[in-house]
């Protein structure tokens, strides 16, 4: 069966994971990192993608990213993937993929999950109980978004400077939404929307996506047909 495209329309953001092959390690040392984020910081400014928050974990990667062109975000994988791959294996004395078959990506609805996907991502190695705070971990976007430190690889996106006319009135209050947790179900919204590749967002923004791109944008409810219901009826 042909897979489908992905959904990719410019300017919107997306939640994006490119994990390592059968849930493996691909970064092992400090400099792994290093040049991960050199390459995608090369990859965002030639794509033209913007880079809102991100994870680098030790076994995968979590992105939200805005394309502005059509296959921008495809191509910074692409990228990514070949010089990070020949980078690791040559380092690693190793040979073949390294990469879990294609990244797996969702359309975001901004106004209604951008800041939820951020906090998300940003706090990932807190729900892998590798750190007790995102602060702890130096390979998050956290450092940037709620601390203000110097991160050339973002972009903060509209809805994050929403949050403040100031620099320190931003901070602040991004910092602010990690006193809260995140809510299970919206949790797992957003593992499954971003694992199964459809839209996450409120219903009318499914619905604008629905008719933007002419084609379903998630999945069909579940339950019986209208025969088994008469059928069952019949039994009574």
């Amino acid at each position: 069966m042909a897979r489908l495209p992905r959904f990719v329309i410019p300017g919107q953001p997306q939640h994006v994971i490119v994990r390592g092959n059968n849930r493996s390690e691909i970064f092992c040392a400090d400099a792994d990192y290093i040049f991960y984020r050199e390459k995608l910081q090369q990859a965002c400014e030639k794509h033209r993608c913007d880079l809102h928050a991100y994870v680098l974990m030790t076994n995968h990667v979590h992105l939200l990213i805005t394309p502005h062109h059509e296959n921008g975000l495809s191509k910074i994988v692409q990228m990514l993937g070949r010089y990070y791959v020949q980078y690791y294996n040559y380092c690693y004395r190793r040979t073949g993929t390294l990469w879990e078959g294609r990244y797996k990506a969702t359309l975001i609805d901004s106004t209604a999950y951008l800041l939820v996907c951020m906090r998300y991502i940003e706090l990932n190695p807190v729900r892998a109980m590798m750190v007790s705070h995102p602060s702890n971990y130096p390979w998050s976007s956290y450092h940037c978004n709620a601390m203000g430190e110097s991160d050339a690889l973002i972009v903060p996106h509209i809805e994050y400077l929403h949050l403040g006319n100031t620099v320190e009135e931003r901070l602040s209050a991004y910092r602010q939404l990690f006193r809260h947790q995140i809510a299970e179900t919206t949790l797992e919204e957003l593992r499954d929307r971003t694992n199964k590749a459809w839209v996450l967002g409120s219903d009318r923004f499914k619905e604008q996506i629905r008719q933007q791109l002419e084609r379903r944008i998630e999945p069909i409810a579940r339950g019986g047909d209208r025969k088994s219901g008469r059928l069952t009826a019949k039994k009574r």
